[in-house]
């Protein structure tokens, strides 16, 4: 396998770039389309229980069925933070607010991990990462002062709520990426992603189905959770691993900045979402911060 990747040109990992960006973008709109008739604990649930049935034969197939095994409970916990409780998340948000918007605060997720491994694994921050910190966060507050009334709006939802919701499930994702660096490194990216399906369905499984929908779900909800479970969760998750291996996690993890470009697009062609002025200037101002605050971007030497 590492006797291929240096081969591999740079056209390979830009097409591969380019595409997951475009599928994990399609997310917010199959989740969009999904949590109004199934509602968000199920959505997520389902979703997960998708993912893990698609991708737990891949481990099997690939002979890495010990290593899951052997590390089950460390994986399944991840689960629980890197899918369970964030597709929740954002599936509850989704009810309120736009794709786009909530796509815009998912690409906070890089920023709130590079506070957690500051803390947490004491990876401190040069001066530019931490300018970034704060022109991130700046940008995050600005786009939630605009939604920041809890008042329920036409859906009977609070959005104020909703983009609270967007950033705990950003919080949670940081959290895990700590916890699988210290924990799970040297794993095969594999049984993390399906273990971690796995850990979630179970842990969504009990309030999923007492929260059940009474009423069937139609045709396009199920459709739309098959999407979001084959294609933006299993198929996703191989091509992040490709990317990594191809590209490297630099440019894997800028992947973030480019989804929620597609997500607004998707917003606007299927849904007849609206973008603002004043989130297309937040979403530069959080960009920009998150570039700086990974290293991905850097003032001076």
């Amino acid at each position: 396998m590492s006797a291929v990747i240096p081969t591999l040109s740079s056209k390979t990992w830009v097409s591969d770039f380019v595409l997951l960006a475009a599928i994990w973008g399609s997310s917010f709109l199959f989740m969009r389309i999904a949590v109004v008739d199934f509602g968000p604990l199920p959505t997520a649930a389902v979703r997960v229980a998708i993912a893990a049935a698609f991708l737990l034969p891949l481990v099997l197939w690939r002979g890495h069925g010990a290593a899951l095994t052997r590390n089950w409970r460390r994986v399944f916990l991840v689960g629980l933070f890197n899918s369970g409780i964030p597709f929740a998340c954002f599936a509850f948000a989704l009810l309120s607010i736009t794709t786009g918007l909530s796509a815009i605060l998912n690409a906070t997720v890089p920023m709130f991990g590079a506070v957690v491994a500051w803390v947490w694994l004491k990876d401190r921050p040069t001066g530019s990462r931490v300018l970034g910190l704060l022109v991130g966060f700046a940008g995050v507050a600005m786009l939630a002062w605009d939604k920041a009334t809890f008042k329920p709006d036409t859906s009977g939802l609070a959005p104020g709520w909703a983009v609270l919701a967007c950033l705990f499930a950003c919080l949670c994702y940081a959290l895990s990426a700590s916890y699988t660096k210290r924990y799970l490194t040297g794993l095969p990216p594999l049984v993390t992603a399906a273990g971690s399906q796995i850990g979630a369905t179970l842990g969504l499984a009990l309030p999923a189905a007492w929260l059940w929908p009474a009423r069937l779900p139609g045709g396009s909800a199920w459709l739309a959770l098959l999407a979001v479970g084959v294609l933006c969760t299993g198929i996703a998750y191989v091509l992040y691993f490709r990317l990594i291996a191809t590209a490297g996690p630099a440019r894997a993890l800028a992947v973030t900045f480019v989804v929620p470009v597609f997500a607004v697009f998707y917003g606007l062609v299927f849904l007849g979402e609206t973008v603002t002025l004043w989130m297309l200037l937040c979403a530069v101002v959080i960009i920009c911060g998150t570039a700086l605050s990974t290293g991905l971007l850097k003032i001076g030497r």
